[in-house]
């Protein structure tokens, strides 16, 4: 008797020791999702992302779905519940995410031309149409002092460059006058209060169209997400006054623009979006595989990856000099969780 008991008693561990087994081999083994921002979710971007998960393929020896998005929320719902494994998006939305899950983490960031953290930024823009530039000049300077009552458009109340660093930019210039002295981030996400109207553009590429379509009159969006679409046209790339007019052949959603220009009014560097995992369903083997991957030389070297600047082929990054892939921690965000307090 006894020993029928010890033979189930083994028989019930040797299971569960199989069946660990067996779930954490199918848990290594099953499709990777890598979901994207409606910003990098169009057909001009595919063979980017196709060139990533590639990459995160040869890394792991496990297949990449791409899971597209036309709604910030879903992105960063995916990733925080542990329905993707993978992600690209801004530091605000990383941020959400890991507010929503612990698991999870920053995988890399793509650096600044010094090839470090130093100068891993990119640019929150505020933009007019060019013929209506003069319109936002006090004393002679491109201002914000004139957007208030005017018809906004932002990109998503979770975009980082599309929503929190020009709101809190706004807040900050406004609140100095006694009209504005309440002013907060939450006043401006609607029309009514602030702004005449404030609409979104669930992208950079639809909050740049709402302005030159004419349904805003002001509106936020950054450098990179548009850069594909739009070619400088008078001043200096990245500066207040720069004029940039829509290229000839732009696609989707730009492809009805054509020659169209806008006028920067306010330009914020925005520290650079980073993809991040899930390790409830992304085990730290295979992050610490895709990591080596991500930072390897030859995907430093990748032109399907880093697009040369002189290139047209659309792409996520642009090389200039020394641009690579770098590894960071959640404590390298915390300036943008600042703007939150």
């Amino acid at each position: 008797m006894k020993k029928s008991i010890l033979s189930i008693i083994l028989l019930i561990f040797l299971s569960a020791i199989l069946g660990a087994c067996s779930s954490e081999k199918s848990a290594s083994s099953k499709d990777i999702t890598m979901v994207w921002y409606p910003n990098e979710s169009g057909n001009d971007l595919k063979g980017a992302r196709d060139e990533i998960g590639k990459i995160i393929e040869e890394a792991t020896g496990r297949k990449v779905e791409h899971k597209l998005t036309t709604d910030y929320a879903v992105a960063i719902e995916a990733i925080a519940n542990g329905n993707a494994e993978l992600a690209f998006m801004g530091a605000q939305g990383y941020i959400e995410a890991k507010n929503k899950s612990k698991d999870v983490e920053p995988v890399v960031v793509p650096s600044g031309a010094s090839g470090t953290l130093d100068d891993a930024v990119y640019y929150s823009w505020l933009a007019v149409r060019a013929g209506d530039a003069e319109k936002y000049k006090t004393n002679g300077e491109f201002s914000i002092d004139n957007i208030a009552d005017s018809k906004f458009s932002f990109v998503s109340n979770s975009s980082t460059s599309g929503f929190k660093v020009p709101s809190t930019d706004i807040v900050a210039h406004f609140s100095q006058q006694d009209q504005w002295k309440d002013l907060t981030p939450e006043d401006l996400m609607e029309g009514g209060k602030f702004f005449k109207e404030v609409m979104y553009g669930d992208s950079h590429q639809g909050s740049a169209v709402n302005l030159l379509s004419k349904r805003a009159d002001v509106a936020a969006f950054c450098d990179t997400c548009v850069g594909n679409y739009i070619e400088i046209a008078d001043g200096d790339k990245n500066r207040t006054g720069a004029v940039y007019r829509v290229k000839e052949d732009a696609e989707e959603p730009f492809n009805t623009l054509p020659g169209e220009e806008f006028t920067l009014i306010s330009v914020t560097p925005v520290l650079n979006a980073p993809f991040v995992a899930n390790l409830s369903s992304l085990s730290k083997e295979d992050l610490e595989k895709i990591q080596e991957g991500f930072t390897s030389d030859e995907v430093a070297n990748n032109e399907k990856i880093f697009v040369p600047e002189e290139s047209e082929q659309a792409g996520l990054f642009k090389k200039t000099d020394k641009e690579k892939f770098v590894i960071t921690d959640d404590a390298w965000f915390d300036p943008i969780r600042e703007l939150s307090k």
